[in-house]
This record gives structure tokens, C-alpha cells and sequence, in this order.
């Protein structure tokens, strides 16, 4: 059954109908008005087509428009509420989906997968769409790294090192750059993504093991660079905490990027080392939609109480920063300059941002959480976003696949310029994070050490 509409219910002039076809029933006739061709529309004329090409009134038998009821030539003109009968082929079971608490709604193969698997309907309908079905529940793995320190060269990231205690990320954000990364462990960058996580239990020992080589060179770790460190899971894992216990051990500095208020837990940590210059937090926050922030990272904290996060680190005495990241145009960079100027009243220090980026399968999962959630601006969305990428939903150029090109992107450049010269924003990477501290930590021996 579609869904109710508003239609002009005209008076209806009642003719034979003459398909040809041996129809001698009475058809009743409404002007501008014929059922269409697909599910639940109608439209502007009153005529159908023939294969031959000759036109005839529309049978009774052919109209499913329950609303269309005989009248007097005579009367008015009436809006009634009206239901249109779905004569089409059933819709497809196997279309994704919103999961409530979720940001995706398809778990489609990996981009290394050598098998692909493509769901046919039997017509067991009424199993296939159980709403009482349970929704994906979230799966822990722990894993044994053999190295948790990560390295990259590229010209626009302003850091070298980085450690990312999950793999995956329960916050379940569509935008998110690192959903193609589950592929390498043969999982979907879809709903496997949020839902089947990796956690690097031996991470403390390895990190301690990296760090205490002795041809180590100490540069600022960025901790959280590809997955949210803390995540809902680091609840129960305290995976980042251990991090950070070993990292303020042994003097080294870092960064951390989150958009969870869960970082007020390690105040205790994160105040002294900022009295040291050993760290800095940058707090995400794209929007101040509550509704939209639901559904576009919809475990992730809201917005108010990411604000909050950064008001309770800069009481602390910690250098906290925002992240205006991503930003979608026509979805969510309607509210850069409210995001700027409550992190400045917070207390946020510098200011950054970067536009949406589509990378391998997630341009096809990103398509799909429009046409769920945003349908009447999916197509508009998509635009923009491919104007600011040379006309791809991607474009991997390290000079502009942070900031786009474009007309548009030079709008929003202008407009986050011009909000954090109003707020007194500093650039994130103005501030320089102290490496002389530094003491190799001591390898863990079950003999201690003498000396």
C-alpha cells in the first residue's frame, strides 16, 4: 500500500470503454488524472497508450485509485486524502535499510572479495521482511598485533605517527574515510564496519616494546587518526588509556582526535601531561542537528555534549581544538560558523576542518544513506560533492582531496577563515608539543630491573 497523498478529485464523466479488446464494461473517465506506470503515482492525462497507438478511455478495472469516487459533473472541485493500490511487482526484501543506531544499511563485499553474493527472493515475504528481526548486535574480536605504530609520508597530514587501538568503530558514521579499511580483513565496509570490531588487546605491550628500540625517533603519536579512540567498546577495552598511561610514563607527546564525551574520563591523565606540553585533543563536531547527527553518526555523542567535552578539557588546562569535519554541503555546512563560535565560548583554542571524502566502496554506502534518509537532496548532495572533486565522487590528489576545489570550496574556505578570525582561532598545528621529555621505557622482564 503506498503512502496517503493530496489529489484533485475531479467530477467524473462516466463512457464505454472502446480499447477493442472486448471491454464493454462503463469506464469512468477523470480528466488529468491516470494511474502511472510506477507504484503509487498518478499522472497528468487522462488517456492511456496503446502498443498501436491508438489512445482510449482508461478501464475502471485499470484505475486503482481508491479515492476516485462517482459524482455530478456539477460539483465543485475537492481535495480529498487519497490511497493509491500498489499494482506493481513487489518491492525487493533485500533492499537496504535503516538499522536503527546504525549509519549503514548494507553490508556489501569488499573490494578484494573474490565472491560475490547477490540474494534472490523465493516470495517467503513475510519471513524475509520480519520486522521483529533483531538488529545487528556488536561483535569484539581480540587481536594480537604484532605492531601497533603506523607510519605515513603524506604531504597533507601534519603528523607521521599514529596508533589506532580498533579496528572498525561502533560510532557508525556513513561519512567515515575508514570503512574501505575492513576489507583488508575480508569484512564489508558496510554494517561488518561497526558491528564486527577488532581490538588490539596486546597494544600497551607492543606500543611499550616499539617505543623502547633503540633506534626509535620521537615524534608526536596521533592517537585515533583512522578509528574513533574512544568508541563505545573502549568502555569495557580502556585500550587508549593504557596508551596513554604508557605515553605519559615515558614523557612522549601526543594528539588525540575523538568526537565522544567519553575523553572526560582520562582528565586525570590528560591534565598532567598538558602541563607538560605532551598533548593536545582536537574535539569533531559537523553539526549542531541533533536529529541529523542520529542517523549520520549515530553512536557517536551528540553535538551539545561534544561542546561540552571541550568546555570540561580547557577548564582542565588542556589545548583542545575543534574539527568542523566532515563537512557535507548541503547537509551539514549550514552550521560552520554556529560549531565555531560555541567551541570558542567552550573554550576551544584552534580550529580545522575537511570536506567529505568518498574512497572505494564508500561513495556506493554514502548513496545509499541519501536516498534513506535525505531522498528530496540526495541528488543535490552528490553534485556539490563531485564539484569539489573535479566532477568524481572522489579525487585522491593529495593538494585537494582534504579541502575540495572548486567554487564551492573556496566558499566554504572563505567562510571558515572568516568565522575563526572572528573567534581568535589559531591553525592546529601552531601549537608544538614538547619532545625533549622523552625516556625510552623499560622493556617488561618477569626479573624487574637491577638498575
Amino acid at each position: 500500500m503506498a503512502a496517503p497523498l493530496r489529489e484533485a478529485v475531479h467530477p467524473i464523466i462516466n463512457r464505454r470503454c472502446n480499447a477493442g479488446d472486448g471491454c464493454v464494461r462503463d469506464a469512468h473517465h477523470v480528466p488529468y488524472r491516470r494511474p502511472a506506470a510506477r507504484s503509487g503515482q498518478l499522472r497528468g492525462i487522462g488517456f492511456t497508450q496503446r502498443p498501436g497507438g491508438a489512445h482510449h478511455p482508461p478501464c475502471h478495472e485499470r484505475l486503482t485509485t481508491r479515492s476516485l469516487r462517482r459524482s455530478n459533473v456539477s460539483q465543485p472541485l475537492k481535495w480529498r486524502r487519497a490511497t493509491l493500490i500498489d499494482m506493481s511487482e513487489p518491492s525487493d526484501p533485500f533492499a537496504p535499510r535503516a538499522f536503527k543506531g546504525r549509519g549503514a544499511a548494507s553490508n556489501p563485499a569488499g573490494r578484494f572479495e573474490s565472491i560475490r553474493h547477490h540474494a534472490e527472493d523465493d516470495g517467503w515475504q513475510s519471513t524475509l521482511l520480519d520486522e521483529d528481526a533483531p538488529r545487528p548486535r556488536t561483535e569484539v574480536t581480540d587481536e594480537r598485533a604484532r605492531r601497533v605504530i603506523t607510519r605515513n609520508d603524506s604531504p597533507d597530514i601534519h603528523f607521521t605517527q599514529a596508533v589506532n587501538p580498533y579496528r572498525g568503530c561502533e560510532h557508525g558514521c556513513i561519512y567515515c574515510f575508514a570503512r574501505p579499511s575492513h576489507s583488508y580483513l575480508n569484512l564489508s565496509p558496510g554494517l561488518d564496519f561497526e558491528t564486527r570490531l577488532r581490538a588490539k588487546g596486546n597494544l600497551a605491550e607492543v606500543l611499550r616494546h616499539e617505543l623502547a628500540r633503540p633506534g626509535y625517533r620521537v615524534e608526536p603519536i596521533n592517537i585515533g587518526s583512522n578509528t574513533d579512540p574512544y568508541q563505545p567498546i573502549e568502555k569495557r577495552w580502556r585500550l587508549t588509556r593504557a596508551a596513554l598511561q604508557l605515553l605519559a610514563e615515558c614523557g612522549h607527546p601526543c594528539t588525540l582526535v575523538t568526537k565522544n564525551a567519553l575523553v572526560e574520563r582520562d582528565l586525570d591523565l590528560l591534565a598532567p601531561m598538558a602541563k607538560a606540553n605532551l598533548v593536545q585533543v582536537f574535539v569533531s563536531v559537523n553539526s549542531l542537528d541533533n536529529r541529523l547527527a542520529a542517523t549520520l553518526e549515530p553512536r557517536a555523542s551528540a553535538p551539545h555534549r561534544r561542546i561540552e567535552a571541550i568546555h570540561a578539557l580547557a577548564d582542565a588546562g588542556v589545548p583542545v581544538g575543534v574539527l568542523v569535519a566532515p563537512i557535507i554541503p548541503a547537509l551539514n555546512d549550514r552550521d560552520i560558523e554556529a560549531v565555531l563560535e560555541q567551541a570558542a565560548d567552550a573554550g576551544a583554542r584552534c580550529a580545522g576542518y575537511t570536506v567529505v571524502r568518498l574512497p572505494h566502496e564508500l561513495k556506493t554506502l554514502f548513496r545509499e544513506w541519501l536516498a534513506l534518509h535525505v531522498p528530496d537532496r540526495a541528488a543535490h548532495v552528490m553534485s556539490l560533492i563531485q564539484q569539489m572533486n573535479g566532477g568524481r565522487d572522489y579525487d585522491s590528489d593529495f593538494r585537494t582531496r582534504m579541502r575540495g576545489q572548486g567554487v564551492f570550496a573556496d566558499l566554504l574556505k572563505r567562510r571558515f577563515e572568516i568565522a575563526c578570525r572572528k573567534h581568535g582561532f589559531g591553525r592546529a598545528r601552531d601549537l608544538q608539543l614538547d619532545a625533549s621529555r622523552f625516556v625510552p621505557p623499560r622493556p617488561s622482564s618477569p626479573q624487574g630491573q637491577l638498575f
